[in-house]
């Protein structure tokens, strides 16, 4: 197997991946990526057969987990328990359980509050230059999914400061102060978690975390740990992932000095499938062998693991024409951004609704927005996304 070395917290690296990712794409299927330690696919056929085939998947053969320290005991507690490192049948009965609060109607009738969110963000933005990551791209993702929870939007600089801190956890730059900061988050939002269920078991609203009690309650049999982690889970991802694909979004559509026409209802749901096409917020997803399997000719055995590189399948000339080229209105086609398979984002349609009416609603009402300084990407691989986004109107 063809090896390549690259590390992951390069300023170079982090400002442009896809360069790295072209390198690495026409040396083969699978190549060994040194700096992590395993083989990685790049291209998208390859992407999508590994998150689809179920001899991998995301959890850790029993007999090899790693033995975790007590120092790091609270945010394992709540991996534990998480739907994204599981496989059936416990993934099966908690995305079940998830799913039924993501349906395609619950979902669209969020449209009209969404629009008016953005109004109201838009409206108190502050005269001259302001940093729309943090006014705009950021606010609009939390503040959805805690009401789609239950949870106030007075909380959400809480909810911000904790889910940052617990994703940091899976960047390259994790060092003994991220995860200390990871761990005091976690109890903390636990914690917070525990007291809100309870609440929510004695005043039954019309919310998701309700919706999960009832489902426990009803001989779903989820335990209350597995209801405060999906909680988590899905105030996590629920806005990670949407606030680096709207701020990724706005800077490439700035930079390209968009056609206004293409940011219209007839055309934003295209120019969103262009986005996470070109600018993914998650480049790498990682996946374990579960049995003795060829893989694109190369042999693997139980508890091998392989990273797909979902940035780099985007960027693949086999999915799209001039792939570095970033296009609007070209025919929205496949894209790896929600990944594939049964850990296919299950929030996928919300985060496409969030970012389809935010971005219109933003150059509805400041069309002559333009960026103030070279927006600049943060050294949080594997995720991507900016550290800031300065715009005047």
């Amino acid at each position: 197997m063809p090896r390549i070395s690259q590390s992951p917290t390069d300023p170079a690296f982090v400002q442009d991946p896809y360069a790295f990712y072209d390198r690495l794409r026409p040396m083969g299927p699978l190549v060994f990526w040194e700096d992590y330690d395993m083989p990685v696919a790049a291209g998208y056929a390859q992407v999508n057969a590994l998150l689809r085939d179920r001899r991998l998947g995301r959890e850790v053969p029993a007999e090899l987990a790693p033995a975790i320290p007590d120092r790091l005991a609270p945010f394992y507690d709540i991996e534990a328990h998480s739907m994204l490192e599981l496989e059936p049948p416990r993934h099966t009965r908690l995305r079940g359980l998830v799913v039924r609060a993501f349906t395609s109607r619950r979902i669209a009738a969020l449209g009209p509050e969404i629009e008016a969110l953005c109004h109201r963000l838009i409206d108190g933005f502050p005269a001259g230059e302001i940093d729309l990551l943090q006014t705009y791209c950021t606010q609009v993702p939390v503040i959805v999914i805690a009401r789609l929870l239950g949870v106030p939007d007075s909380m959400a600089p809480d909810l911000l400061q904790w889910s940052n801190a617990m994703v940091s956890m899976y960047q390259a730059r994790r060092d003994r102060a991220v995860e200390d900061a990871a761990v005091a988050a976690s109890a903390d939002f636990a914690a917070f978690m525990r007291d809100y269920v309870e609440r929510r078991r004695a005043d039954p609203r019309d919310d998701l975390i309700t919706q999960l009690i009832a489902a426990e309650e009803n001989g779903e049999r989820l335990s209350t740990d597995e209801l405060i982690t999906t909680c988590i889970l899905l105030l996590n991802a629920g806005h990670e992932a949407t606030v680096h694909t709207l701020g990724n979004g706005v800077k490439a559509l700035l930079e390209h000095r968009t056609d206004a026409k293409l940011l219209t209802a007839d055309w934003v749901e295209a120019t969103v499938e262009e986005i996470l096409r070109y600018d993914a917020p998650l480049h790498m997803f990682t996946r374990q062998v579960y049995e003795d399997v060829e893989l694109f000719g190369h042999r693997f055995g139980r508890g091998d693991r392989i990273a797909c590189l979902l940035g780099a399948a985007n960027r693949d000339p086999a999915l799209a024409e001039d792939p570095a080229r970033f296009d609007p209105s070209r025919t929205p086609g496949a894209n790896a951004a929600f990944g594939a398979g049964i850990h296919f984002c299950v929030g996928a349609p919300l985060a496409r609704l969030e970012m389809q009416i935010a971005l219109r609603v933003l150059f509805e009402r400041m069309p002559g927005l333009k960026l103030t300084e070279t927006p600049r990407y943060g050294d949080v691989y594997h995720f991507h996304g900016l550290t800031g986004l300065r715009v005047s109107a």
